[in-house]
């Protein structure tokens, strides 16, 4: 099935996001827009400053205090919804319907929590169960995505966990809510390869079994190559129409670079057509 062919879940249209910095004010996304469709992995690659992880952290309110999104229209299942309201508000879309996986777990994670507790937490926030209901369902997300030993390490602290073991608690955090999107950003930068292997392969098995669309931010393109069914390319040189690009990518490496700040000139290497 061509994606054209399936339900568009998620639109953001001609969105600008600004900083406040130092008295100044500097624009980190120009007039950026993206589709995305049910039950597809669309991967947003471009540079380092390019405004990737900006872009996709407006979906959700969770751009830093100085930052805001100054125009443009995000819209979930094609119900609009403003890219500036009050925190509670955003409570209803983020982790509930969009979810989002960083690259540094220990960044998500609270060191002086379980990881039972905090994915527990998550649970009855939303759901407002009781604990022992949410215990049992947090013990479940975490033999889920392939924690051994759940009941043991239920109790157990980030800093007992591998680095693989940690993104594993990350992932079963953020779809503890069941979210119709998953964004990862950069999800396997800072684990081996071989982890990474398994990482990619947990998360699209997660993206099938509860039928998520996910977005991958990346500049890795051996990643994109392996979970990718449509590319956008954001571009850090282009003053307006920053994701400038969409093309098809399904299997096999797009260009023989390693990553994409190694080549500048990659957005016209990604206008291929399709590969069946």
């Amino acid at each position: 099935m061509q994606y054209q062919d399936r339900k568009k879940i998620f639109s953001a249209r001609d969105v600008v996001v600004k900083f406040n910095l130092r008295g100044k004010v500097l624009t980190a996304v120009r007039k950026a827009s993206l589709d995305l469709y049910e039950g597809e992995t669309l991967a947003i690659v471009g540079e380092s400053g390019s405004g990737k992880s900006v872009f996709t952290k407006s979906f959700i309110g969770m751009l830093d205090k100085n930052g805001y999104m100054e125009s443009g229209s995000l819209a979930l299942d094609g119900q609009e919804y403003p890219g500036t309201q009050s925190e509670k508000e955003w409570l209803n879309i983020r982790g509930k319907k969009i979810a989002m996986v960083f690259q540094d777990p220990m960044t998500s994670l609270n060191p002086v929590k379980t990881v039972g507790q905090q994915i527990r937490e998550v649970i009855t926030w939303h759901f407002k169960t009781d604990k022992e209901t949410a215990k049992q369902e947090a013990i479940e997300l975490l033999r889920l995505v392939g924690i051994p030993e759940p009941e043991q390490r239920y109790k157990q602290y980030p800093h007992q966990f591998s680095g693989g073991m940690r993104q594993r608690v990350v992932i079963a955090t953020a779809i503890a809510c069941k979210p119709r999107i998953l964004i990862c950003d950069e999800p396997t930068t800072a684990l081996d390869v071989t982890v990474q292997a398994q990482i990619l392969q947990l998360i699209k098995e997660l993206k099938d079994e509860f039928g998520m669309s996910v977005i991958y931010i990346t500049h890795d393109l051996g990643v994109v190559a392996h979970v990718a069914d449509r590319v956008a390319v954001e571009l850090a040189m282009l003053p307006t129409a920053r994701v400038a690009n969409e093309s098809w990518n399904t299997h096999g490496v797009i260009i023989e670079v390693a990553s994409l700040d190694e080549a500048p000139a990659l957005a016209n290497a990604l206008a291929a057509e399709h590969v069946e």
